[in-house]
């Protein structure tokens, strides 16, 4: 996958759309689009809310950030995998459509999801949501965007986040630096790319901007548990598994699992193959055990 302007850009934004398949919603599961208002004179933010129908309340609750190199994707390129959490664990899911890059670069984007994080806790109540137990997570870029804003929240208080779902996490700038073998899926072309789209500029040596790049970050302690999850072969293995150490060195726990031989985004190309579904397994598995669950269904999760 190459991304080289803005046409190219759009093409591929129109190509995946038409390409990707429907996700068939888990049984039981129906979802409703809220639009939230920002404040600073920002635009509202569309969220994509999942909900078992015979959810028990208060329940935990997960924020959901899609993929797309922070240049691409919807919410509902995430049914699949948001309603079966949503159905198994009987939790409420709320997907972001956040901004895009390049037309919206860094802040933009994580703006909308803490936006998105802050309206979960601020409505909690008519929700039907513990605010004890709101999880943030994503896939991909979104990974990416769920640790920056799992540091935000930290940092500014008032909207605490339980734990950290990552999903083969997009979490540092300095990959795009990176030369050698590439990687499938997602290669080092795009990824520098999406980068600069993002950022503003190129990637670099330095970026001081608190919350652009998540591995940026010096001090990790504090933040919430976490899972992250990575293929051997992705292009983000390394950076994840760097991650991971240093929450870890910092008194975070932090459940890392590598699955040998899968690439960026291969559950979603061959969601049957035994190890992919056991690794989508692991990753619903570790958030009903980090935020309880309400189980609902003969495939319940049960909490630990």
């Amino acid at each position: 996958m190459s991304l080289r302007g803005p046409l190219t850009l759009q093409a591929g934004r129109r190509l995946i759309a038409l390409a990707a398949p429907a996700q068939k919603l888990a049984d039981g599961v129906t979802t409703r689009h809220d639009v939230i208002a920002a404040e600073g004179g920002r635009p509202d933010v569309r969220v994509v809310v999942y909900e078992h129908d015979n959810r028990q309340r208060p329940s935990g609750a997960l924020v959901w950030i899609h993929g797309g190199g922070l240049v691409m994707g919807t919410p509902e390129q995430g049914d699949g995998l948001c309603s079966r959490i949503a159905a198994e664990l009987g939790v409420l899911v709320v997907s972001v459509d956040y901004r895009l890059a390049p037309e919206h670069p860094f802040p933009n984007g994580l703006d909308d999801c803490y936006t998105a994080l802050e309206w979960v806790h601020l409505h909690a109540d008519e929700l039907g949501v513990d605010p004890n137990r709101v999880a943030v997570g994503g896939d991909s870029a979104g990974g990416g965007l769920a640790a920056a804003l799992a540091q935000m929240a930290d940092d500014r208080g008032g909207v605490p986040v339980c734990f950290q779902l990552l999903q083969y996490p997009m979490l540092d700038d300095r990959t795009a630096l990176r030369s050698g073998p590439d990687a499938l899926m997602w290669s080092l072309t795009s990824n520098r790319w999406a980068w600069a789209a993002y950022l503003g500029h190129p990637a670099a040596a330095d970026e001081a901007r608190p919350y652009a790049s998540a591995s940026r970050r010096d001090d990790l302690t504090g933040l919430p548990p976490a899972w992250i999850g990575v293929g051997s072969i992705d292009l983000f293995h390394d950076e994840c598994v760097e991650y991971a150490n240093r929450l870890r060195e910092t008194g975070v726990a932090c459940d890392l699992h590598v699955e040998p031989g899968m690439y960026h985004a291969a559950e979603q190309l061959v969601p049957t193959a035994p190890s992919m579904r056991a690794f989508v397994d692991g990753l619903v598995e570790a958030l009903g055990k980090a935020i309880g669950s309400n189980a609902i269904g003969s495939n319940a999760i049960g909490t630990s």
